[in-house]
């Protein structure tokens, strides 16, 4: 099987079960980040984030948010649960994912190919919560921030990227 070579090729599982393609963000600028809602950096990421799509999705900007329990348990609920928090907590409603792992055996493949495009400091693994990766237009991985790097960190990149045509 030949190595995937952008975002386009995988098919992940929406918040109820559903499959969907990725192909839904080709001509997009996207964020693909794991999520936690008990974690440090949950109220700075969501109000962000949210801030970001708010001022760039008429532009093209998405937020595709992936539940993840590996780091302190600190995603404990279902995805109703997220949902709902991110919800009532942020009036923010990202395209919301099934809960995943990012790293070891039982990782997401989509996690599996981020984790090659754009390697982490020192080592590829996900470090924590809240760990985000830009794909251009092209759905391309062309940038890897960590879970410290506040969204409004982002802008200039995400503004670079919308820039760009597909």
């Amino acid at each position: 099987m030949a190595a995937h070579k952008t975002i386009y090729e995988f098919t992940v599982k929406d918040s109820e079960g559903r499959d969907v393609s990725l192909e839904k963000y080709r001509g997009q600028v996207l964020i693909i980040v794991n999520v936690a809602s008990k974690c440090g950096f949950t109220s700075s990421n969501y109000k962000q984030l949210k801030q970001l799509s708010d001022k760039y999705h008429d532009l093209g900007l998405r937020v595709a948010a992936f539940p993840c329990n590996q780091f302190g348990g600190q995603e404990p609920g279902c995805e109703l649960d997220v949902r709902n928090f991110v919800k009532d907590n942020y009036d923010y409603e990202p395209d919301l994912y099934a809960k995943i792992n990012v790293n070891g055996a039982q990782a997401e493949p989509l996690y599996t190919f981020l984790k090659k495009e754009q390697g982490g400091t020192l080592i590829d693994a996900i470090k924590w919560n809240f760990t985000k990766f830009l794909i251009n237009r092209k759905g391309q991985v062309v940038k890897r921030y960590a879970p410290t790097t506040e969204p409004a960190k982002m802008e200039a990149d995400i503004e670079r990227y919308l820039e760009e045509q597909d």
